[in-house]
């Protein structure tokens, strides 16, 4: 803009000079209080919708049976008219259409009043508890067996009443592994995703991905116990809790501890493959090597004993099927993540239940350091309902800084808490979630000051957060850590996201003032998305206060549209987004 000022003086007389008019921005209000300023991308019939919408969700009796009233009203009417009035309520309201064609319309008009999407293609299936259990157990256990090793760790090992992993929760969607040719078909979706992202949304958007997608839960198990008694070695050796990095223990510090041991040829190849820096220890395996189509997990992830100076092994034991269907997972991810980069769509890993998400953020943080060298492209997901999560994020942000690459975050506060608390009561390991809401804001609050602390300091703008939050208070802090540290909407630092049809008097007013916001996208056929809206309907439930809120602000629109004549009001935007 200054250079164009420039050539506006110094043009000789006569000559206009074109100038690009600066983007609209509204002011923000801070209170989320504007009906206005929530709803000037909708049109009011949608409004009516989405109130009634609303109010149904109020109803417990009617939420609680969703599933069966939907399936009885299918039979009813037939599947013609059911999809009809689907999309007349629930589906119009949380969902954006069938395929790519049909959600673009919604997406050009969320970018036109400064929001931009994250596309999620939400198929699933509709499997009865006994089947999903079925297929968990079947796919958790080694062809190996599951006998007890010592170490073991119980937390990292199927459990019968818990194999169905949709169990008490309403805001995540649930994958359950059938076969390799499954989980192919699961990659195939997702290269359709990017598609979808890349020729719609103007190398704007996002798409999501789940790792259980893409291969058998087992091998996740068994990679994050691997992780968690890493860990216990290293604390067996150095002292101290918490990660291999985090020790800041060289390898002459290895060679001390073992003595004569260290001059044992086993022992030295094991310390040959640490990967290390000049401030110390990064991972005790290399995991570098993890996309190797040679990688042994039973030959990579062994220690030497302290005391022997044998090699021990700390997976749990696998067959050579198995293993190739191990290197078949990382294949997929790697080559979902290689079509993304090249189509300029960046791509986020959400995360999943504790037991599994040990080897999610590892392998998502190995992504990192390949593809995130220049820009921001593949992103992790933490969730603050769990204790640990800030020691986690501390660091995985250590190692981005050490390795040099871009750490890309979403920051949500979790969607299995409730399983959680009674896994862990059932099968006798400390809970590893917060102990109340409070607990968990405290913690959301905590990791972003942390992060956004970082991002000032890094002085490179190579750190980037998603505050995923439907919660006001939180969008507030977040906006008052990003002025105290000075960090501008356009510095591509922090944005914000929220699910369509949910908290569109925070998401808009964000995006109408200048920040990057975000809408998570459902799309997919009528039928096949029906239990995504079942948990829909479920979460707007648990969300009474918040919905009050939302119920009474398209009330207030709806009237005021009704006063001033503005019924058919055609919303046209001309925003730009960040």
């Amino acid at each position: 803009m200054a250079l164009l000022r420039r050539l506006a003086v110094n043009a000789p007389r006569g000559v206009r000079v074109l100038s690009t008019p600066p983007p609209t921005r509204d002011e923000l209000d801070l209170n989320f209080n504007s009906p206005r300023e929530a709803f000037k991308s909708k049109k009011t019939s949608e409004l009516v919708r989405a109130y009634l919408v609303y109010q149904i969700c109020s109803i417990n009796w009617i939420v609680e049976n969703n599933d069966m009233l939907m399936k009885r009203l299918r039979q009813v009417v037939g599947q013609r008219l059911f999809e009809a009035i689907m999309k007349a309520t629930f589906y119009g309201q949380f969902v954006a259409g069938e395929d790519q064609n049909k959600i673009k319309p919604t997406i050009e008009r969320l970018r036109s009043f400064g929001v931009k999407s994250i596309l999620d293609y939400s198929v699933e299936e509709d499997l009865s508890q006994e089947e999903a259990e079925k297929r968990e157990v079947s796919a958790s256990i080694s062809a190996c067996g599951d006998k007890a090793e010592e170490g073991q760790i119980k937390q990292y090992h199927v459990e019968q009443r818990f194999a169905d992993r949709r169990y008490k929760v309403t805001s995540a969607r649930t994958y359950f592994y059938l076969n390799e040719a499954s989980c192919e078909k699961n990659m195939e979706a997702f290269l359709r995703s990017i598609d979808a992202v890349a020729g719609i949304t103007k190398s704007t958007g996002l798409m999501a991905i789940k790792l259980t997608a893409l291969g058998r839960p087992q091998l996740l198990l068994q990679l994050s116990e691997v992780i968690m008694r890493a860990r216990n070695y290293m604390q067996q050796i150095a002292g101290g809790t918490g990660n291999v990095l985090t020790h800041h223990k060289t390898i002459e510090d290895f060679q001390r501890y073992f003595g004569d041991l260290s001059s044992k040829p086993e022992v030295q190849e094991f310390m040959r493959k640490i990967t290390s820096d000049k401030e110390g220890i990064v991972h005790l395996f290399p995991w570098s090597n993890i996309l190797d189509k040679d990688m042994n997990l039973s030959d990579s992830f062994r220690v030497p004993d302290p005391k022997s100076g044998q090699m021990r092994r700390l997976i749990s034991q696998i067959s050579p099927k198995e293993e190739e269907m191990f290197r078949n997972m990382l294949r997929r991810l790697n080559h979902i993540i290689q079509v993304a980069n090249e189509a300029d769509v960046r791509v986020m890993i959400d995360a999943e239940q504790t037991y599994f998400q040990p080897a999610i953020s590892r392998i998502c943080l190995e992504m990192m350091r390949r593809y995130n060298k220049d820009k921001f492209l593949v992103f992790n997901t933490y969730q603050t309902y769990l204790k640990n999560t800030y020691n986690e994020i501390v660091t995985d942000l250590e190692q981005a800084h050490r390795q040099n690459f871009y750490w890309g975050a979403k920051l949500v506060r979790g969607a299995y808490i409730e399983q959680e608390r009674a896994r862990a009561a059932a099968m006798g390991y400390e809970d590893p979630t917060c102990e109340s809401v409070e607990a968990t804001t405290n913690s959301f609050h905590r990791c972003l000051k942390e992060i956004l602390g970082r991002a000032k300091t890094d002085g490179n703008n190579r750190v980037g957060i998603m505050v995923a939050s439907h919660n006001e208070d939180t969008v507030r802090y977040a906006i008052h850590l990003m002025k105290e540290h000075n960090i501008r909407p356009e510095d591509k630092v922090v944005c914000f996201g929220q699910l369509l049809g949910m908290c569109d008097h925070i998401t808009f007013p964000l995006g109408q003032a200048g920040y990057s916001a975000y809408k998570y996208v459902p799309y997919g056929p009528v039928i096949e998305v029906l239990p995504y809206l079942s948990r829909r309907a479920n979460e707007n439930r648990g969300f009474l206060a918040k919905i009050k809120k939302e119920k009474g602000l398209l009330l207030k629109e709806i009237t005021r549209r009704l006063v001033t004549g503005q019924v058919f009001y055609k919303p046209v935007g001309n925003y730009t987004p960040v």
